[in-house]
């Protein structure tokens, strides 16, 4: 059940986390600022506080999960899915980060997303279809460099699924492990997938790549573009 407190949380994120944050009760939380689970242990205690701190820390990093995946529904899905992480905090496991807890959540409300958007909703499979397959969504990066350019337009390509195991590979130094409760599999399926949707992006790279040499110098140093990327978003 949503309490007083979070109901607040129905309202614009950023203004939402700094009026909480700056409430005259002050922070009842004196635990370590860098400690999720400390945080999250608070909040279900009934401290606020400690939910805006778990909020506050992650909240740019969900707005580029929706960034090139949503375009103008972004925001309001990085709102749905923090109210979301409101009513079911309780359900979390002991054993998981919060940070994989949040994207598996922000996962499941973009497909839901995609699925309000299509009347063949019920039968979509995420592994197949493509960003592109439901419209133009302009990201908000504007490559000056080539590599860059078809990097975006290749992740927007390859199944819905492949492009968020990447970017959170990628963009959210996530390993399989990490990636595994994301998407709540084995661990060794995440491997499985994570080199799947490595191929499928080597595909379209070389099929969108001008020369070879571009080609090439995409996938030699595919960390440090797909690092430039994520500083543009």
């Amino acid at each position: 059940m949503i309490g007083p407190g979070d109901a607040r949380l129905r309202e614009r994120p950023a203004s939402r986390l700094e009026r909480l944050a700056a409430s005259p009760a002050g922070s009842r939380y004196h635990g370590p600022v860098d400690d999720d689970r400390s945080l999250l242990e608070a909040w279900r205690e009934g401290d606020e506080d400690a939910g805006v701190r778990l909020f506050e820390r992650h909240y740019d990093r969900v707005a580029r999960f929706f960034r090139n995946k949503a375009g103008e529904s972004g925001p309001d899905l990085v709102q749905r899915t923090f109210l979301r992480c409101v009513e079911t905090r309780e359900r979390m496991r002991e054993q998981t980060s919060f940070r994989c807890y949040l994207f598996g959540v922000a996962r499941n409300v973009l497909f839901e997303h995609y699925r309000e958007k299509r009347r063949d909703g019920d039968r979509l499979d995420f592994g197949a279809v493509s960003v592109q397959d439901f419209g133009p969504t302009p990201s908000t990066i504007i490559s000056q460099q080539e590599q860059g350019r078809i990097l975006v337009q290749a992740l927007r390509q390859i199944p819905v699924e492949h492009q968020v195991i990447l970017e959170l590979y990628y963009w959210e130094s996530m390993r399989a492990r990490d990636i595994a409760e994301v998407l709540d599999i084995p661990e060794g399926t995440a491997r499985t997938r994570i080199r799947r949707a490595k191929q499928l992006l080597e595909r379209e790279l070389e099929a969108l790549a001008s020369t070879p040499v571009v080609y090439r110098s995409t996938i030699s140093d595919l960390e440090g573009w797909a690092g430039r990327i994520r500083k543009g978003f």
